[in-house]
């Protein structure tokens, strides 16, 4: 069963002001793409630091110098094409006091990065009003990223880099590490098997040397 958060209402406005950030980014030209990311890399970075629902506790926020990130790099910015005729299935990992989060596969994405094809699945997160999923690991993930993988998608907390029809932007800059990375308070949904990329995506969020 859910449990309420502590200050809902602080959590609503985290969420909103993350769900701001990926609208600008969403809005951000082909030409301002870099500068959008350099926003969203700056304001992501304030939010950590200052905001009481920062995944980082109070000791983390004080010492807080910024999250690592490889260079910007537009090579990892691709269109994904979605195939929604795929066999559904529903995993579920347990998160505590929220109880068991379920997510199911709705689409298979087929794209291709660095020349090399490749293909990811698609989650929505089952539950009242529900969201678009998608975890990711590859071959940077237990190295420079964390071995669980990294996320692309969660609209449910606001991460949406759009989708027009039947095509999902994949921008891998924007690549970013679960809640459960800074802080062993946190339990996080982790990317399965099948979403394993045969590459390094060298871009996005990193650990710290």
């Amino acid at each position: 069963m859910s449990q309420t958060p502590a200050d809902p209402v602080a959590l609503a406005n985290w969420r909103r002001q993350v769900a701001e950030l990926y609208a600008t980014v969403r809005q951000a030209p082909p030409a301002g793409h870099q500068a959008a990311w350099r926003q969203w890399r700056a304001r992501r970075d304030q939010l950590f630091k200052e905001h009481s629902q920062s995944p980082l506790d109070e000791a983390q926020r004080a010492a807080f110098g910024g999250l690592p990130y490889y260079d910007y790099d537009p090579a990892w910015r691709v269109t994904g094409r979605l195939e929604q005729d795929v066999p559904p299935d529903t995993r579920q990992t347990p998160l505590a006091a929220d109880g068991d989060f379920h997510y199911t596969r709705i689409a298979y994405v087929y794209f291709t990065a660095q020349g090399v094809a490749a293909r990811l699945s698609l989650y929505w997160v089952e539950g009242y009003g529900g969201g678009l999923f998608l975890p990711f690991q590859d071959a940077t993930s237990g190295r420079q990223t964390y071995g669980g993988g990294r996320y692309l998608y969660d609209t449910i907390k606001g991460a949406d880099l759009g989708t027009a029809g039947d095509e999902l932007i994949l921008d891998f800059n924007y690549a970013y590490h679960p809640s459960c990375v800074y802080n062993p308070q946190w339990l996080c949904p982790l990317a399965s098997p099948e979403n394993r990329l045969p590459f390094a995506v060298t871009a996005g969020e990193r650990l710290g040397d």
